[in-house]
């Protein structure tokens, strides 16, 4: 007898089974597909977008599209809670789906709770849209006058948006101040190699980055360091870091440290084993996982696979995360720094590489027509 599959979700972890749906449907379930947009856009290259160096349609998946050609029902709304004892969640909009068996990609957000956005100048880089509207409003804005943004948050994602930035006002032959507020120190979690790599490339391209300060608030149009200091800032990107939705806490389902959902090797909830998830919503119980993109590319397999024994009542397949993790930063004027093992190095070659990983990456899954016309 078949039953209730639901993909909460269209993230990176996702892509396998959404492309797969087609063996759900084959074994006789019906798949229902809960996302908050029809569009996925791929975090790996969101930055490269900012800058123009992709188009929006080259990084992005027609997740509505792929769901809606396997046969899946797609629904565009988001879940505020799960019922796990009852097996079903509630949407946005009021509808309840139930669930033999349900999946969660939900990603994580970037928290501005410390910050007072009502100057409008507030931009996480969560979800990757905002730096598709970044760039129009950024664009908009030089043809009138010198801006001044400031970049919060020393991580990777804040450095490749900081030199993304860069190219993309000497693009538009604009003039602007650019800001990054590193916190405790640039890159603080990678190697000496890595960090001074980057520095050298910020700095030459006259970034100021500003180590040992974090923001403290945002008042009116200043960025307020803990140093007491404040930079008059026209937009504020927020990269200060992410977190995973507070919906499995607030559903009674078990947590992790950072509030992402409990996995075992699996990738099954340690509380509730009919619910898998993967990516940056969900706590790896065995280690601790960084929160990068990689991770939840090498869980598609691992999700799409664990899904369909659990719907038939086979054996489930361990997740092994990698040891070693290629790093590698787009620091916007086509150069990259990478990281891999001991191994710090960079360059035209470091961009070449990411590159062409990313894109391999997107033709896996671009299948509903993304560059067409």
């Amino acid at each position: 007898m078949g039953k209730q599959l639901v993909i909460v979700g269209a993230g990176h972890a996702h892509l396998t089974i959404l492309k797969n749906l087609q063996e759900f449907k084959n074994a006789g379930h019906d798949v229902t597909v809960v996302s908050s947009s029809s569009l996925h856009y791929y975090s790996g290259m969101g930055p490269g977008m900012l800058s123009g160096i992709y188009r929006p349609e080259e990084i992005r998946f027609n997740v509505k599209k792929m769901s809606q050609n396997r046969g899946a029902v797609f629904i565009e709304d988001k879940v505020v809670k799960i019922h796990p004892q009852k097996k079903r969640i509630d949407l946005q909009s009021g509808q309840t789906l139930p669930y033999d068996a349900m999946s969660v990609n939900t990603g994580s957000y970037v928290p501005v709770e410390a910050a007072d956005s009502s100057e409008n100048l507030l931009i996480p880089v969560k979800p990757i849209e905002n730096l598709l509207l970044a760039r129009q409003k950024i664009i908009a804005a030089l043809k009138n006058k010198e801006i001044r943004i400031t970049v919060v948050g020393g991580g990777p994602t804040g450095v490749e948006v900081a030199g993304n930035l860069d190219r993309l006002v000497r693009n538009e032959s604009g003039k602007c101040r650019i800001t990054l507020v590193a916190g405790t120190r640039l890159l603080g979690q990678f190697k000496p190699g890595v960090r001074n790599r980057v520095r050298k490339a910020l700095v030459r391209r006259k970034v100021q980055v500003i180590d040992g300060s974090r923001m403290s608030a945002i008042k009116g149009t200043s960025v307020v360091l803990s140093d007491g200091s404040g930079i008059e800032s026209d937009i504020v990107f927020m990269a200060v870091g992410v977190k995973p939705s507070p919906l499995f806490k607030d559903s009674g389902l078990t947590v992790g440290q950072d509030g992402g959902m409990l996995v075992n090797q699996y990738l099954q909830s340690v509380s509730y084993p009919q619910i898998f998830g993967g990516g940056d919503c969900i706590s790896f119980e065995p280690q601790a996982l960084a929160k990068v993109g990689v991770f939840a590319v090498r869980q598609n397999p691992i999700l799409f696979n664990n899904l369909l024994c659990f719907l038939k009542g086979s054996a489930l397949e361990q997740f092994h995360p990698q040891k070693a993790v290629l790093l590698a930063f787009n620091m916007g004027d086509g150069t990259a720094v990478v990281q891999w093992h001991s191994l710090v190095w960079g360059g035209r070659l470091g961009f070449a590489l990411k590159n062409y990983i990313d894109r391999t990456f997107m033709k896996n899954f671009q299948v509903s027509g993304e560059l067409d016309g």
